[in-house]
């Protein structure tokens, strides 16, 4: 729960990002490559807070460093609602991006640390369902708070992290602040890249940046393309809760089926779900079929996310683990910036909508090649060698 709810806060910061694309497009008369560039922006920082936090909790424990994590994440979203014009707004999002990403892999190795085996998994993909929730939050103050408030006195609200930090402080247990002050970063690094752990790095790396490319671009384009379409329907509270709901059945049934299937035939199900969803969102020519596909895309994708969450931490051991979530996740965050900066880029040159969903269907292929024939689950063996 403690950690769960640091994750709630973070999705509902990414999710507000997309409710207020809009407006800022409107107030500071931004065109369509601006706005790719705000979105990515974010991301940019996440792929550096990533590695350095993943580092520095293997290095100085993972409590502390949660809570410096959600501390630079509030205090910079209480400066981002002072900003005037588009270079401060990308600036602060740039470094609560650090903060972000830093959060998300040292939250996961506090719960990998604690768990072993199917629980640690179902464990993880709970926690990760927490993502939905900040989602549905996210909704709730951008239909209910954003309209009467603006967008500024919104991101203030979600700064009240910084006293959720306290919560963290107290009640996470001293096991989680295990210290290595003689851990090196380039040893580490070579740690990961070595013969034993290389595979899994490359694998890891790539199915990071495939998920990560194909949320954030999607995800953080679908009210503008939905308006571009003439769908009204996205301007209704009612389709973004469908859609944030839709999610946490995709995490649940996740959770369950890891003690009934092994994580790749998981995570294969959830990509080839993912496929089906994209391939009808980009081909959808009514309100009922956006609905359906856009409920599609919420369930696969964010359950894929979570089982790519358990396989990732099950391939390092302790001493290690935040380096190689760090690592694998700042990969993973090219991917995220890259993604809603071409979305940008293809609608500015008057790409149609389906032409733009065949990117994602294209590297949703891959990645399940990538996961049939290049990835290999570790997990058993890096139980024995902890236990």
């Amino acid at each position: 729960m403690v950690i769960g709810t640091a994750w709630l806060f973070d999705a509902a910061d990414v999710a507000l990002l997309s409710f207020i694309m809009p407006l800022i497009k409107k107030e500071w008369f931004l065109n369509d490559n601006q706005i790719g560039l705000v979105s990515s922006i974010t991301t940019v920082g996440m792929m550096f807070g990533a590695i350095l936090f993943g580092y520095l909790a293997d290095k100085f424990g993972k409590k502390n460093i949660i809570v410096i994590t959600l501390l630079i994440f509030s205090v910079s979203n209480l400066v981002l609602a002072l900003t005037t014009n588009v270079e401060q707004f990308m600036f602060v999002r740039f470094i609560t991006g650090i903060g972000l990403g830093g959060e998300l892999p040292v939250a996961t190795t506090i719960i990998a640390d604690s768990f072993s085996g199917h629980r640690r998994s179902k464990m993880l993909i709970l926690v990760d369902s927490f993502w939905a929730i900040g989602w549905i939050l996210a909704s709730l103050l951008a239909f209910l708070f954003m309209p009467l408030y603006g967008w500024r006195f919104t991101v203030i609200a979600t700064s009240i992290m910084a006293l959720y930090t306290l919560v963290i402080r107290r009640h996470l247990p001293e096991q989680t602040n295990i210290k290595n002050k003689r851990l090196n970063l380039r040893i580490a690094l070579n740690q990961i890249w070595s013969k034993k752990y290389r595979r899994a790095t490359v694998c890891l790396s790539l199915l990071w940046f495939i998920i990560m490319f194909t949320y954030y671009g999607m995800f953080l384009w679908l009210p503008s393309v939905l308006i571009k379409r003439g769908f009204s329907v996205v301007h209704s509270f009612g389709y973004t809760l469908i859609m944030s709901f839709a999610q946490l059945p995709g995490y649940f049934l996740a959770a369950y089926l890891m003690g009934k299937l092994s994580r790749k035939k998981v995570l294969g199900i959830y990509l080839v779900g993912t496929i089906i969803g994209s391939f009808l969102f980009g081909t959808a020519q009514n309100v009922f079929m956006v609905v359906f596909s856009s409920c599609l895309l919420s369930f696969f994708t964010l359950g894929a996310w979570g089982i790519l969450i358990a396989l990732t931490p099950t391939q390092y051991p302790m001493n290690i683990r935040g380096v190689g979530i760090g690592f694998t996740q700042s990969i993973g965050r090219i991917g995220a910036t890259i993604g809603p900066y071409l979305i940008g880029f293809s609608l500015s040159i008057n790409l149609n909508i389906s032409t733009i969903f065949s990117y994602f269907v294209g590297s949703l292929i891959i990645g399940i090649l990538i996961l049939v024939f290049g990835m290999v689950d570790n997990d058993q063996k890096n139980i024995q060698i902890e236990n």
